[in-house]
């Protein structure tokens, strides 16, 4: 961005004056000006009305005091690219653009959106087809619906592709601070990657909230996620949509394994982006890391008064991989002394309703427990009363403000968590957001809150210390397969595979005898990308007697297959020992993410248990290492019951050799699928492979 439009950004988001040109849906965002108390100059333009919300309006863009800041733009779409040279010529900020009927709508509406970019100048546009812009922080909002939302000078900048639910979020009751709210539309200038990067420059801002529907720019997302993590602002991304994304079919096993919402996954894991499922854990997570900060691991003490909700964290949390560590001896000693004789000392700790409420006696027992036992963050259950049942409130408040207090003098992220989520008011909510302390509504988002921003810590330490190379840039075409034989010619310098001869049909048994029985016998045809399908394939053949029969076999399988497709080329190879364990390995090209690399349990469990770990290359063997230890059938290469063990590094470093060079034939090279890799202790076997050019 260049620093005249870097500086028109600043003036859109804090304007000194804000023109409103349009009609109905301009007078209501004057009022949502209003509301949010902006306390500048205001404009309205209309050349069919005297006055818009009780502001006189002038009858064209020219006839405006002087060059606006920031513009809500609200009239028909068939205008709008001239009310945008109009104002680009007189020399304003920036624009919202709530207008619609533009890319989203249709042919004509894409024109419409082209003129309108080409005559921004050195302005910015938000949308169009957006809602608009609120900074909570300065009081500023270019908005056409009632909205709420606070900011106590700190919180979230939230940026969503839809409009409602960016309406929705600021209604929220959550009390999530918030210092912006953007809905982005279609993006026709400014997009989530420039919205990242600005905004990430704020003090005021500790974590970005993003719903996304799609990106258009996956590079230019990841160099700004990349920007927010090196600043220590955390992204959280609510990712909605499973339409299938751009780029060549495949019709290998590992197309089907790693679609839109695993490469989108892959991108964040390789970015440091949180990825949540659903809104409500979109705005807790952010609220735990605005309000309480982020913990530098896993570990957890957790309070509670009652049994059942200390046995609620204790399940969740080794679902999702969190650690509530046992006092040691000298500290459970201490609380053997703090707590009534019916209380059992434990992590998570309920201390019992015979000190509840009384913060002489839950005070030492918070402070102890947090000194004692070697915990990144904290929770308290705590479910207040409905409101008119408020007699036992301040029982309840004395445990919490006691809690938050050791929190402080522990100095770690800390939560209170109601176990249902409407169980905690807004009053409450807001005090101890006062006190640093994140009020949390519900068990399971608070612990996935706690667990998804030590992740992020983890993420950012590790890319940090090896930021990854960029991610290439592809180009797709038509691309056609190879032979299997042809294929494995190619890898042979990155993967072992096994000793093979391609003969015609004539030459079977010399070659069978050349490469030593038993062997695997398989037709080479460029026609064939699924040869068991085909009848292409057999093995475990023992005699010259039984080749013969196979060969034969085969052929008229094929040609009831699909006689385009029968050849007289086959490939004999010596069968490999049993493996122990099988990988399908597929590297293959997407229009809009590049180069993508699936590992998962291969052979027949392919489809079957759909075990797959997908990652964005370039990727080191690290990163290989780390996605192969996350599949299930990772428990059988490290000696599941006694049996053999895998030198799991060895087997990145191979695989991280085949992950270079895809990329360095990445111009030719459209897709590989190696399915099954045999797996042994230091080593693999390509037994069958798959390739597009």
């Amino acid at each position: 961005m260049t620093p005249a439009r870097r500086q028109n950004f600043e003036r859109l988001l804090t304007p000194r004056h804000i023109a409103f040109v349009g009609g109905a849906d301009a007078a209501v965002a004057i009022g949502e000006a209003r509301r949010a108390g902006f306390a500048g100059a205001m404009w309205a333009v209309n050349p069919k009305r005297t006055e818009l919300a009780g502001i006189p309006c002038v009858a064209c863009i020219a006839d405006l005091p002087e060059p606006p800041d920031a513009v809500f733009l609200a009239i028909p779409a068939v205008a709008v690219p001239d009310a945008v040279a109009a104002l680009s010529a007189m020399g304003a900020g920036g624009i919202v653009c709530y207008s619609a009927g533009f890319g989203e709508a249709h042919e004509d509406g894409r024109g419409l959106e082209h003129r309108l970019r080409a005559a921004l100048g050195d302005m910015v546009l938000v949308g169009p087809n957006c809602y608009g812009v609120i900074n909570y922080l300065d009081r500023a909002a270019l908005w056409p619906f009632a909205h709420g939302g606070s900011c106590p000078g700190y919180g979230a900048a939230i940026l969503t592709q839809s409009g409602m639910f960016s309406s929705d979020i600021t209604m929220s009751q959550r009390s999530l601070p918030l210092t912006h709210m953007i809905s982005v539309g279609n993006q026709a200038d400014l997009g989530l990657p420039e919205f990242i990067d600005l905004l990430c420059e704020k003090p005021e801002v500790r974590a970005i909230g993003l719903h996304i529907e799609g990106l258009a720019d996956i590079p230019a997302f990841e160099r700004a996620a990349l920007k927010a993590l090196t600043a220590g602002k955390p992204v959280v991304a609510l990712k909605t949509g499973s339409s299938a994304i751009g780029g060549a079919l495949t019709l290998s096993h590992t197309g089907s394994l790693s679609g839109a919402n695993e490469l989108y996954q892959a991108l964040f894991d390789r970015i440091g982006v949180i990825s949540v499922t659903n809104p409500a854990q979109l705005l807790e997570t952010l609220k735990f890391i605005c309000v309480a900060g982020v913990p530098r691991g896993r570990a957890v003490m957790g309070f509670t008064c009652s049994g059942g909700g200390a046995t609620m964290l204790a399940d969740h949390a080794e679902r999702i991989g969190l650690d509530f560590p046992a006092p040691d001896a000298a500290t459970r000693d201490v609380l053997t002394g703090l707590l009534p004789p019916i209380a059992t000392v434990s992590n998570p700790l309920d201390y019992t309703t015979p000190i509840w409420g009384q913060a002489e006696r839950t005070a030492p027992v918070f402070e102890a427990a947090l000194a004692g036992v070697p915990a990144q963050a904290a929770v308290l259950v705590q479910d207040y009363p409905a409101p008119g049942l408020d007699e036992t409130e301040g029982l309840y408040r004395n445990d919490g403000m006691a809690f938050a207090r050791a929190a402080r003098k522990a100095g770690i992220p800390a939560a209170i968590c109601a176990t249902l989520p409407e169980n905690i008011g807004a009053e409450i909510r807001a005090a101890f957001v006062a006190e640093g302390i994140t009020p949390m509504q519900g068990i399971h988002e608070a612990l996935n809150a706690v667990e998804q921003a030590a992740w992020w810590q983890g993420a950012r330490d590790r890319i940090m210390a090896s930021p990854p190379a960029p991610l290439l840039t592809v180009t797709t075409r038509d691309a056609g397969f190879m032979t299997e034989a042809e294929g494995k010619a190619r890898l042979a310098n990155v993967v072992p595979m096994p000793d093979g001869r391609v003969v015609p049909g004539d030459g079977l048994t010399a070659a069978a005898q050349a490469v030593g029985y038993p062997v695997a016998l398989k037709m080479m045809s460029d026609q064939l990308a699924h040869k068991t399908e085909a009848g292409a394939v057999a093995i475990g053949i023992k005699t010259p007697e039984a080749l013969v029969r196979a060969s034969e076999k085969m052929c008229a399988d094929v040609t009831a297959y699909d006689l385009r497709a029968v050849r007289d080329a086959f490939l004999i190879e010596a069968m490999a020992p049993l493996p122990i364990a099988e990988l399908v390995v597929g590297i293959r090209q997407d229009a809009q993410f590049g180069l993508a690399m699936t590992l998962g349990s291969g052979g027949v469990l392919v489809e079957l248990v759909g075990d797959a770990e997908t990652l964005l290359l370039p990727a080191g063997a690290p990163e290989i290492e780390a996605a192969l230890r996350r599949l299930r059938v990772a428990r059988l290469m490290q000696g599941f019951r006694g049996g053999r063990v895998v030198d799991m590094t060895a087997l990145a470093g191979r695989l991280a050799a085949l992950a270079e060079f895809a990329v360095t034939q990445a111009a030719e090279i459209a897709e590989i699928e190696i399915n099954p890799l045999f797996v042994y202790e230091d080593d693999v076997l390509a037994v069958d492979a798959l390739m597009r050019i």
